[in-house]
């Protein structure tokens, strides 16, 4: 009880709130946008739309990661990577949580308004609610593929940052997105592998827990080699040229590397290596895609 009283006394910091908005999640996110943006235009992009752009993607991302400690807390205090986040252990409570989360919507809402374009506004609301409602408050506790169809929220990025700046859709963008809903299921699935107990106490359907580790991994092998057939396609289609094909082919290999590893479960930690690996890839990926992008203009 003594201890629960002094946890729940403690005062919230501007950490605790930074914390709501899971910044590493909402980076990784904008380098993405970031990357959109670039590849949408030969010309460079105005500064407007490249600050106040991002800082208002970044924003909504960050309120739909504070609704999400919100609606997650029961489930986030039998987790141990996550029983100490703001809400859960009372440093914030829900409806400042949520009130936070609101004025961060607005805020990113008004700035994409102003500076972008209503597509690009009306675009970052609908993957804000993708996350914050459909996925987690609804998907996550419903089917084992949560991740799958809720995935499409978080693959939105560099489709956000390439029509704020041209102000219309195109096949080129959807395709990045593509690339990121497929790449979604192995990453996520192999850290609900090394966190199946906790999401099994924690009564969420995540597919270890419903079909278990060996049909998961399968699953993730699968998604891997439809995620580095995917990859391909922006070559294909003379979207990027041969430094992107390059990257893609040894980042894309040593990723089906890692999914056969686990799959065989032939060293200690294959979960969570694969795990961490699948960030670094995407991130590498896609500065691939960039730096490709400024060598043909160079060409």
């Amino acid at each position: 009880m003594a201890t629960m009283l002094s946890t729940h006394s403690e005062r919230a910091t501007w950490r605790d709130y930074l914390e709501l908005t899971k910044p590493r999640v909402v980076m990784l996110m904008l380098i993405t946008s970031l990357v959109g943006m670039f590849l949408a235009t030969r010309a460079g992009v105005p500064w407007t739309v490249l600050l106040f752009g991002n800082l208002g993607i970044g924003l909504c991302a960050g309120a739909a990661a504070a609704v999400n400690h919100v609606v997650d807390r029961r489930i986030d205090s039998i987790m141990a990577r996550t029983h100490k986040r703001p809400v859960t252990a009372g440093r914030v409570s829900p409806l400042a949580a949520l009130t936070f989360a609101l004025a961060l919507a607005i805020a990113g809402m008004s700035l994409l308004m102003v500076f972008t374009n209503e597509l690009a506004a009306w675009l970052t609301l609908a993957s804000l609610l993708g996350y914050a409602v459909i996925y987690t408050g609804f998907l996550k506790r419903a089917t084992p593929q949560n991740i799958v169809i809720g995935g499409l929220a978080g693959a939105a990025p560099p489709l956000l940052g390439w029509v704020a700046v041209t102000g219309h859709l195109s096949a080129e963008p959807l395709l990045l997105v593509l690339i990121i809903f497929a790449w979604t299921p192995p990453h996520f699935w192999a850290l609900a592998i090394h966190r199946k107990a906790e999401y099994a106490k924690a009564d969420i359907p995540m597919l270890p827990v419903t079909h278990g580790e060996h049909y998961t991994k399968v699953h993730i092998l699968l998604y891997t080699l439809v995620m580095f057939a995917v990859t391909l396609l922006p070559y294909a289609i003379h979207m990027s040229g041969p430094l992107y094909l390059a990257c893609a082919l040894l980042l894309g290999g040593r990723f089906l590397h890692w999914a056969w590893v686990l799959y065989r479960d032939s060293k200690p930690h294959a979960a969570i290596n694969t795990f961490k690996y699948s960030i670094w890839y995407l991130f590498l990926l896609f500065i691939a895609l960039l730096a490709d992008h400024y060598l043909l203009l160079n060409i």
